[in-house]
């Protein structure tokens, strides 16, 4: 395998948003990271973000060869086993990154299960979401569950806000992962799903005030998956694609919102710049 197949398998190219999945669970949990458990748990949920991008390819791989025949794997360039074998392995090793993360913290094992139903979420997904109509839901838990397992990584006590605001984020990958779904078929032909885009604004509701953070970040967040969703209306080709990959990347902007509604502004700006970073990384590595 060679390292640009790795980088494509893993679709490397969204992983800041994953981190800035991190940065908001850690700061909805109200306790500082220290710079030990930050780095063990970020390593962590990276190797699950790039293993279940592999496992994802290598239980397509019978489809991809009918519909993207160029993938690393149908292509002949890796082979399937390698690729299993590749995405099991970071996940063992995340699991153990978030054991020591657990341990430096205090928070023991909770780390470590939560990080158990997020690689076994991904497993599910990556194994069925073909013909499964409820995929969207559990992509959407894949990313609520990255929040969580954050805030296990500080505190074993789970605050309210980090639920509510995972679940700001599911709904959110609910809309995503509906447009995905219809990438190889070129059109979306119901847009109701697309309602699930909205929880973020409503979530922002409570905090809106005139020239806030919270505001601007709406309003920029607004124009984005406005921006997305004129490719989802038009559907011409390569526009669902284009939809999908601007939709990832807003990740990093519901991100920002949260945080700056939880107060750290500093930090939101922070989120922002993972949305510029995976942008440009996908203009070298695909996003889908």
């Amino acid at each position: 395998m060679n390292a640009r197949d790795a980088l494509l398998l893993g679709r490397v190219s969204n992983l800041p948003t994953v981190w800035t999945n991190f940065l908001a669970g850690a700061v909805l949990s109200g306790v500082s990271v220290p710079v030990d458990v930050g780095i063990y748990a970020v390593i962590a949920l990276t190797l699950f973000y790039i293993g279940g991008m592999y496992l994802n390819d290598a239980f397509d791989a019978e489809i991809d060869a009918v519909e993207r025949p160029e993938r690393p794997i149908p292509s002949g360039r890796v082979s399937r086993t390698t690729v299993f074998a590749a995405g099991y392995g970071m996940m063992v090793v995340g699991l153990a990154l978030l054991w020591l993360a657990g341990s430096v913290a205090g928070t023991l094992w909770w780390p470590v299960v939560a990080g158990i139903a997020l690689c076994a979420t991904v497993i599910i997904y990556d194994k069925w979401h073909k013909a499964n109509p409820l995929s969207p839901f559990v992509m959407g838990a894949c990313r609520m569950l990255v929040y969580i397992t954050a805030a296990y990584c500080l505190t074993t006590d789970l605050p309210a806000v980090v639920v509510v605001g995972a679940a700001v984020v599911l709904c959110y990958l609910i809309g995503l992962t509906y447009v995905a779904k219809q990438e190889n078929i070129g059109k979306v032909s119901n847009m109701w799903p697309l309602a699930f885009l909205a929880a973020p604004f409503i979530y922002a509701l409570t905090d809106l005030q005139l020239a806030s953070w919270t505001t601007l970040i709406s309003l920029g967040l607004l124009a984005w998956i406005a921006y997305a969703i004129r490719f989802v209306k038009r559907s011409g080709p390569g526009d669902i694609p284009r939809a999908v990959i601007s939709l990832i990347a807003g990740i990093c902007v519901v991100d920002a919102l949260l945080i700056a509604q939880a107060g750290r502004v500093d930090l939101a700006l922070g989120a922002l710049l993972g949305f510029v970073l995976t942008l440009a990384f996908q203009r070298f590595i695909p996003g889908t």
